[in-house]
C-alpha cells in the first residue's frame, strides 16, 4: 500500500502532508474534545460572569487556565472552539454523505437508463444549479423549520441543517456520476454482462459503481469544505444550529458583537479555526484530484 503510486504521490507533496497533519490535529481535537478541552463550555453551572472577557495569553491580565481568553459568558474560547469543531465537522460530514448517496443514485439512474429518465433528472439538477447552494440551503431550512412545531425545532435543527445542505450539494455529484456512467455503460465488460443476462441492478452496483467512485471522492472532499462553510454561514445568519449546540459559525456570530469593543479574540480565534479547517480540507481535495488523474501520473 505504502509503495503504491497513490502513497508515493502523497509523500512527495509537502502541501498534502502539511494539510493532512493540520486536518488530523483539528479533527482529533474535535473528536476528543470531552477529554482534551481544558473546560466544558456546555456546563452552564461551571460558568461565571466574573470570568468574562479574559484576554488570551500574551496580553495583560491573561490567565494560563484560559489560553485563548473567555467570552462574554465566561466560557473558555479554546474549549468552545474544540466543541464547536465537533458540530461543524459532524454537520459537514453528514451533509456530504447525504449528498453523495442522493447524487450517486440519481447519476447512476440517469446515466444508465438514459432517455426520458436522464433528461428529466438532469434538468432538475440544472435548475437547482442555477441557484447558489447557500440560497437553496436557506430556502430548504426556512421551509422545514416553519413547518415544524416550535417544541421540536431545537431538537431536530441539526437534522434539518444536514438535509438542507445535502440537498444543495447533490447536483454536483449527480452530474459527475452521470457523465462517468455514460462512458462506462458502453464498455465491453458491461456489454458482456448484458449478453450473459446479468440483471441491470447488478451491473450498475457491481461493475459501473466501482468505476465511477474516484471522481466522487474528490468532489466529496471538496464538498466537505463547502458544507462546513455553508453551516457556518447559516449559523452566522442566525438560522443554523441553536445556541445550545454552538458550532464555529455560532461562535463567530456571538463574538461579532464584541469585535470592535476590544474583545477581538472572541470571534477571531473561531474564525481562524474555521479557515484552517476548510483550507486544509480543500488542499487535500486538490491533491486528491491530481493524484487520481491518470493524465498527471
Amino acid at each position: 500500500m505504502f509503495d503504491s503510486d497513490f502513497a508515493y504521490s502523497f509523500r512527495k507533496s509537502p502541501v498534502a502532508v502539511v494539510s493532512a497533519i493540520v486536518a488530523l490535529i483539528l479533527a482529533g481535537a474535535a473528536v476528543f474534545a470531552p477529554w482534551l478541552a481544558p473546560h466544558d463550555p456546555m456546563d452552564v453551572a461551571s460558568l461565571s460572569l466574573l470570568d468574562s472577557f479574559k484576554p488570551p495569553i500574551g496580553m495583560a491580565d491573561a490567565d494560563w487556565s484560559n489560553l485563548l481568553g473567555t467570552d462574554n459568558q465566561g466560557r473558555d474560547v479554546l474549549s468552545a472552539i474544540m466543541y464547536g469543531m465537533r458540530i461543524s465537522l459532524l454537520v459537514g460530514f453528514l451533509s456530504v454523505l447525504f449528498a453523495i448517496v442522493v447524487g450517486i443514485s440519481v447519476g447512476l439512474l440517469a446515466g444508465y437508463a438514459g432517455g426520458l429518465v436522464d433528461t428529466v433528472l438532469m434538468r432538475v439538477a440544472d435548475v437547482q444549479l442555477t441557484f447558489p447552494s447557500i440560497l437553496t440551503a436557506l430556502l430548504v431550512d426556512g421551509v422545514i423549520t416553519a413547518a415544524l412545531p416550535r417544541t421540536m425545532r431545537d431538537a431536530l435543527q441539526i437534522y434539518v441543517i444536514v438535509f438542507a445542505i445535502g440537498i444543495s450539494l447533490w447536483p454536483n455529484f449527480a452530474r459527475t456520476v452521470r457523465g462517468s456512467t455514460l462512458v462506462e455503460r458502453n464498455k465491453d465488460y458491461v456489454m458482456a454482462a448484458r449478453v450473459i443476462g446479468v440483471p441491470s441492478w447488478r451491473i450498475v452496483a457491481g461493475h459501473v459503481l466501482p468505476n465511477v467512485i474516484g471522481p466522487v471522492m474528490v468532489i466529496g472532499t471538496l464538498g466537505l469544505g463547502l458544507a462546513i462553510v455553508a453551516e457556518a454561514t447559516l449559523s452566522f445568519l442566525g438560522v443554523g444550529l441553536p445556541p445550545t449546540q454552538p458550532s464555529l459559525g455560532t461562535l463567530i456570530r456571538f463574538g461579532d458583537d464584541f469585535l470592535f469593543s476590544g474583545q477581538w479574540w472572541v470571534t477571531v480565534f473561531p474564525g481562524l479555526a474555521l479557515i484552517l479547517m476548510v483550507l486544509a480540507i480543500n488542499l487535500l481535495g486538490d491533491w486528491l484530484r491530481d493524484a487520481l488523474n491518470p493524465r498527471l501520473r
